[in-house]
């Protein structure tokens, strides 16, 4: 069959015979058509269909009302989060989200770049991939003077406004924590190092260990990915290290969590014989047992800062140029495990 007719505002103009601006202050609700003439087009809208082209209509206008949201995955509670706090803002100001899923591959991070900018999107919000070496894919926002703001992960040499938590300071947080627990061979698990958050957290834990005047050995620095299966190898490579930690900071709850849960596999109690602090308070904190210690990271707030900062540049009641950087709150939870 073929497609069925995409009517058009002049359709609508040509069947009740009138201007075709009439038509559309009818359809936005202009005061100044008759509410009986409002109703004839409205009617007459719906029952052929008709669709209102927004986009062209915002092209006219130099603007899509439109974000681009770029993250480096999808599954994650912590994005999840932040996606919601960003909805909420964008929806609340009458804007729409485009989503880019960059997969933790720079390569495709670069291929979203790209495609968002001939999305022709009001702005830009980003949070990079492990990979991600620098920002050129963004140069072209930046000669177009579409604004961009980076969020959780960031590159700090790139010239824009980031949204960001004191990561040192909860690395620090974390591991001073384990060591007021009694714990002296503190081990970490941590994501790639290459990104901004997990390398701030390891020199808080490094600078917690120093200020206590506890050793700092290698063989308790284990990075990887954060998956399940990476969570289940540092577990085991911790059961099998000869003099084995007492206390265990890791940058993500849920790999605490299979961790915690080979640890009672295997026999070890906890908190008695390793005490273990998580990060993000994402729900499977306080699901498992014992309930995890863990660095509250507000992803929600995060996302809503990030999306109300750009729009509020978009909309000319700020200048992101005057915010280098925002830090979000956050704070240590102890529960069950540490």
């Amino acid at each position: 069959m073929p497609p069925e007719k995409e009517y058009t505002i002049y359709d609508l103009a040509r069947m009740l015979d009138i201007s075709v601006a009439t038509i559309s202050r009818a359809l936005n609700g202009d005061p100044k058509v008759s509410k009986k003439t409002q109703k004839k087009v409205v009617d007459l809208a719906k029952e052929l269909g008709y669709r209102h082209n927004s986009f062209a209509s915002n092209l006219r206008k130099q603007k899509t009302n439109t974000i681009g949201v770029m993250v480096p995955k999808l599954s994650s509670n912590f994005i999840t989060s932040v996606l919601a706090g960003i909805e909420k803002a964008a929806s609340q100001e009458g804007y729409d989200l485009l989503i880019a899923n960059s997969s933790e591959d720079s390569h495709k991070e670069i291929a979203n770049a790209e495609n968002l900018f001939h999305k022709r999107v009001d702005g830009l919000l980003v949070s990079l991939t492990v990979d991600t070496n620098d920002c050129n894919h963004f140069k072209q926002y930046e000669q177009k003077n579409i604004p961009v703001v980076m969020f959780d992960r960031v590159d700090e040499q790139a010239p824009f406004t980031k949204i960001v938590i004191d990561n040192y300071r909860c690395g620090l947080l974390a591991t001073e924590h384990l060591v007021e627990q009694g714990c002296k061979r503190i081990a970490i698990i941590s994501g790639n190092l290459k990104r901004n958050v997990y390398a701030e957290r390891l020199r808080g834990y490094k600078a917690a260990l120093q200020k206590h005047k506890l050793p700092f050995s290698e063989k308790l620095v284990l990075v990887n990915d954060l998956s399940e299966s990476d969570a289940v190898h540092a577990a085991q490579q911790i059961l099998a290290l000869k003099s084995r930690p007492d206390g265990l900071f890791v940058t993500n709850d849920f790999v605490a969590a299979v961790c915690m849960h080979i640890f009672k596999t295997n026999g070890l109690r906890i908190p008695e014989d390793i005490a273990i602090v998580g990060f993000n308070n994402d729900a499977i904190s306080h699901l498992v047992n014992p309930k995890l210690s863990t660095i509250d990271y507000p992803g929600m707030d995060m996302g809503e800062i990030a999306a109300r900062q750009l729009i509020s540049h978009l909309k000319g009641t700020s200048d992101l140029k005057q915010t280098n950087e925002i830090i979000v709150r956050t704070a240590l939870i102890i529960r069950d495990s540490s």
